[in-house]
């Protein structure tokens, strides 16, 4: 009988079941319409080969090259992937000499040319130390090859009481844009490392840029659409637009959320690079005490949208303990205050020298714990496992034969 017909045989109706079952496994298995799509439809995203990397110093000695007048389009040749190195950083004596044109300051100008992009590279930190030797080792070449002028800025937090990344990027800010009219501002954590010289660190004119779209954390994918964590980039007039970044968020979650909905808020919307070349690769690293969760982290989400226009950068408030001109890098230790959750009377430790190699044994970090990393996950992004597809396959597939 035809297949098609309203009395079917049986094995007719078993290869239509069988059929119909694997296109609905396969179409989640792939991510939905987006995924099938790319397997059936060759797309214009470029291709790269990470088995293979480079050395982060590769072409680095073109730099002594009196290069053309216009960096923005003649720059040193990219290379492409490149190489992560996590295990033993050099001492930050050793990363000064394999940087000779890195000046106080953690400051690069191309030689002998204009450059067209100015970049601060703000990074919110405390008590990081071998995280912080190895993004150093890693971003100074990565930067000097894409003939940019920039500065690493490392903010960090007076004490041992709890972190607010968002609060040390306003401030970082701040105080950048005080030192002299960046272009781009770049907002970077310590342990996420660059893997594809074709990831400029320059600015959209138009809207903030999140640029670690593939980390190795989420299996080079991006969690969820509105995701905005990790590295992202603003130019100071989408800065101001959006007031900043919340000065409310103590320890770990929310605050990229947050920023992502200021963005939306503001009129503008979160541009990225192609997942093949946003590649980035975290240190990995165990939870920190001073930066538990956030509880509040969702009562204040909620609340963004009344917010916003008034917890930001027009409510910023802090003390500049110091600002030290490191040979890679400015060093701005800061007093913001104190999580107004603490119980009275309580207060952090103080860290009197924070530049210093003996530093207390409390530290914190800017990502979360890893027992508790899946929490934020699954509140925002859907499930696709195996034993759900199946069931959902299942079920179908018996309606079907029921109708049949």
């Amino acid at each position: 009988m035809a297949c098609f017909g309203r009395s079917l045989d049986s094995p007719c109706t078993l290869a239509l079941l069988v059929g119909f079952q694997f296109a609905f496994v396969l179409y989640f298995s792939l991510g939905g319409f987006k995924g099938l799509v790319s397997v059936l439809v060759h797309t214009t995203e470029p291709e790269f080969d990470y088995s293979r990397p480079h050395d982060v110093y590769t072409n680095l000695s073109h730099l002594g090259v009196p290069p053309p007048p216009i960096t923005e389009t003649y720059p040193p040749p990219p290379v492409g992937p490149v190489s992560v190195h996590l295990s033993s950083p050099l001492s930050l004596e050793d990363i000064r000499q394999r940087n000779p044109l890195v000046m106080p300051g953690g400051r690069y100008r191309p030689p002998d040319c204009e450059p067209r992009h100015h970049t601060a590279i703000v990074v919110p930190y405390r008590n990081r130390q071998t995280h912080l030797r190895a993004l150093l080792y890693h971003l100074h070449p990565f930067l000097q090859r894409q003939q940019i002028h920039y500065s690493i800025y490392i903010v960090q937090q007076w004490g041992n009481g709890t972190f607010n990344r968002a609060k040390l990027l306003n401030v970082g800010v701040r105080e950048a844009l005080r030192d002299e009219d960046w272009s781009c501002i770049f907002l970077h954590d310590v342990d996420l490392l660059p893997e594809n010289d074709h990831n400029t660190y320059t600015c959209h004119k138009q809207f903030p840029t999140h640029l670690s779209v593939a980390m190795d954390k989420f299996r080079y994918r991006l969690p969820y659409p509105q995701y905005f964590g990790g590295v992202s980039a603003v130019t100071p007039d989408q800065y101001m637009k959006m007031n900043g970044f919340p000065n409310q968020y103590w320890g770990w979650g929310g605050e990229d959320d947050d920023i992502a909905a200021r963005v939306r808020l503001s009129g503008m919307k979160i541009v990225r690079p192609p997942v093949a070349i946003g590649h980035y690769k975290m240190i990995k690293h165990k939870g920190d005490r001073g930066n538990e969760q956030n509880p509040r982290r969702f009562d204040l989400l909620k609340r963004t949208r009344l917010n916003w226009r008034s917890d930001g950068l027009n409510s910023l408030t802090y003390e500049l303990l110091s600002k030290q001109l490191e040979p890679l890098y400015t060093n701005l230790t800061v007093n913001i205050g104190e999580d107004p959750r603490l119980p009275p009377g309580k207060t952090s430790q103080v860290v009197r020298n924070p530049s210093a190699a003996s530093r207390p044994a409390a530290s914190s970090s800017l990502l979360p714990p890893p027992k508790k990393k899946k929490e934020k996950t699954a509140a925002v992004s859907p499930p696709h496992s195996t034993v759900g597809l199946c069931f959902c396959a299942f079920y179908l597939l018996c309606s079907f034969y029921r109708l049949v």
